[in-house]
């Protein structure tokens, strides 16, 4: 299993995936091999691969999404790993994707989480709510990567590795520079002491020796401390991790009294609601999300404030 998952490790590095898809990646394989008791994915096919999602739906009760990612990673393996053209899979007992609506937040919400946040999680916080960034893309932004006079976000390589703009709100500007320039002095110390650099993708730091150290390509919310890079192994400062990110909001909902299931999401959530409320056009809203089908973007128009639960109740008929 060793030698087939350092395969894997280098197939994914080749196509420039993500830490967090190789490593989810790994883990479904391992799960999968282990199922059929570790014999090796060469000795089997179609009816393995159907018995361990059928498993995984019937068994596990698992969600639409990661039986999904599970089926993502069994193809990955097989067609560019072990080389080999599965034919169509059928018959697979499919776990049920569920209609949720998205969790949205008042403005009023809104504004008492944002009051009991400081410090770089307000920042952040802000940032994804103001700009209707993912968590992640937050958390990845680089010096480069804003435009202070024309108040706008380039997300690079967000969900399916797609490029796109956003706005920054105005409002934003004063105190996003004030935390670059506590992040510079802490740049320049680790250049002074040796370190300075940080993950370039693909094969950027190869291609620009020097980048790596460079200040523009710095993360905006770096990790408090210095560590090894798996991939590379070197000591340098990563960004921040999404967990320390996700307590704070999670401590400042439930400070606000605010009962409702939300999380970091919900702030990006909320961000396309409000815009549409403002009667902006879905069309844009979708290209600020960074949606493929405006489809998705839709779904936020079922928890606006108009619509059904904009009409008066008969019970109120009296006061019409």
């Amino acid at each position: 299993m060793s030698k087939l998952l350092e395969d894997l490790r280098q197939v994914c590095r080749l196509r420039h995936y993500s830490l967090r898809t190789e490593r989810a990646y790994s883990d479904w394989i391992k799960r999968f091999i282990r199922f059929h008791h570790l014999k090796h994915p060469l000795e089997m096919g179609v009816p393995e691969i159907r018995a361990f999602l059928s498993h995984l739906a019937i068994e596990e009760n698992v969600a639409a999404a990661t039986q999904n990612q599970a089926f993502a990673a069994l193809l990955f393996l097989y067609k560019n790993v072990l080389g080999v053209d599965l034919p169509l899979i059928e018959d697979v007992e499919r776990a049920k994707k569920p209609q949720r609506l998205p969790v949205v937040f008042s403005e009023a919400e809104i504004n008492q989480i944002l009051t009991r946040l400081q410090g770089t999680p307000l920042l952040l916080a802000s940032l994804i709510y103001g700009s209707g960034l993912r968590v992640m893309e937050a958390l990845r932004l680089r010096v480069k990567d804003v435009d202070f006079e024309q108040h706008r976000i380039v997300v690079r390589a967000g969900k399916g590795e797609k490029d796109r703009v956003t706005m920054l709100a105005q409002s934003l500007g004063a105190p996003l520079k004030s935390h670059l320039t506590h992040v510079k002095q802490q740049h320049d110390d680790d250049v002074r002491n040796g370190s300075g650099t940080v993950y370039l993708p693909y094969a950027l730091e190869r291609k620009y020796p020097n980048a790596a150290a460079e200040w523009k390509w710095q993360y905006i919310f770096p990790a408090a401390k210095l560590s090894i890079d798996p991939r590379s192994g070197k000591r340098q400062r990563h960004h921040l991790s999404e967990d320390t990110l996700n307590r704070a909001i999670k401590q400042a909902i439930a400070r606000a009294g605010i009962e409702k299931n939300g999380s970091c999401h919900s702030l990006r959530h909320s961000f396309a609601t409000h815009l549409l409320e403002a009667h902006v056009d879905i069309r844009t809203v979708q290209e600020l999300l960074g949606h493929r089908d405006v489809r998705t973007t839709m779904i936020y128009t079922h928890v606006m404030n108009r619509g059904g639960v904009g009409v008066q109740s008969p019970l109120d008929k009296d006061k019409l």
